[in-house]
């Protein structure tokens, strides 16, 4: 009960939110707010300020953060030797991905050479599994931020241009590339805030002067794909992430676009761990 107060509170603290700890603990948020209450009430003491609709770490908070990581730091320690106990024979290894198509590619080569080690991967935007690789919910994390957190080894897996995806009926299907300013007819099917290239589009835009006619923010590629499909806007992805739907036809602009780089993330300390040292090994020259 402790350990998964300690979480919560860990979790608020470097979030700054209720609703951001309970995204990433996969928890609700009255499950999140009770379990910081409830360690607060039972030891007496405040751990965050309230006010505003905001929560700011007290002196207590910010002095218990430390011991939390650490503790958690240790927890991963055990269970990850538990789990791994049987080196490459057996084991599993927490993958977290953004970019599938170098996600699928790192898998695809692990499981060649480690075929009795499980894979799990979960999926997010670039930020969630950083957050996630912090977190320790995952032993490895795919992200296009460039992070310079010293705490974190990181590997370049690539890089690809941003394109423009359109419905194969739609005016500019045609054209062998697009000029940035005809956004400024279209809707702009865009991903959450914290993905790289929803970040890299804005900059891109902001730097042309162009506005979309409208936007409309979806959460997943998948879904992203599917809206264009369905004729509800065009969007920009990058190059490797644009799928091999026959109704939808990836274009690139006419003006040279930002590169999105994927690199491949996991905790300093724990690189030399068997099975992620294995992972990074699977890192080849160039993706």
């Amino acid at each position: 009960m402790l350990v998964n107060q300690l979480k919560a509170f860990f979790a608020v603290a470097r979030l700054g939110s209720i609703t951001g700890a309970a995204r990433q603990l996969g928890l609700s948020q009255p499950t999140v707010t009770t379990q910081v209450r409830a360690l607060e009430e039972q030891y007496g003491v405040e751990l965050f300020h309230r006010g505003g609709g905001r929560l700011t770490l007290s002196e207590a908070g910010r002095r218990l953060m430390p011991q939390v990581d650490t503790l958690l730091q240790q927890e991963l320690d055990i269970e990850f030797a538990l789990r791994n106990s049987a080196e490459l024979q057996g084991g599993t290894l927490r993958l977290g991905a953004t970019a599938p198509y170098y996600t699928l590619t790192l898998v695809q080569r692990f499981k060649v050479r480690h075929p009795r080690v499980e894979l799990s991967v979960s999926a997010g935007n670039s930020r969630q599994m950083v957050d996630a690789l912090l977190a320790y919910q995952v032993d490895l994390a795919t992200s296009s931020h460039l992070e310079d957190d010293p705490r974190l080894h990181r590997v370049a897996l690539g890089a690809d241009p941003l394109v423009l995806l359109l419905p194969r009926g739609h005016a500019l299907a045609r054209a062998t590339a697009v000029p940035l300013a005809a956004l400024g007819a279209e809707t702009l099917l865009m991903r959450e805030r914290g993905s790289m290239t929803r970040a890299l589009t804005e900059q891109a835009l902001e730097a042309a002067g162009v506005r979309p006619r409208a936007q409309m923010e979806i959460a997943s590629r998948e879904a992203l794909r599917e809206a264009v499909v369905r004729g509800l806007g065009v969007s920009i992805f990058a190059a490797h992430e644009t799928g091999r739907d026959p109704e939808l036809v990836a274009l690139p602009f006419e003006a040279p676009m930002p590169m999105v780089r994927e690199y491949l993330y996991c905790l300093r300390e724990r690189q030399g761990a068997r099975l992620i040292e294995a992972m990074l090994g699977c890192v080849e020259p160039g993706g």
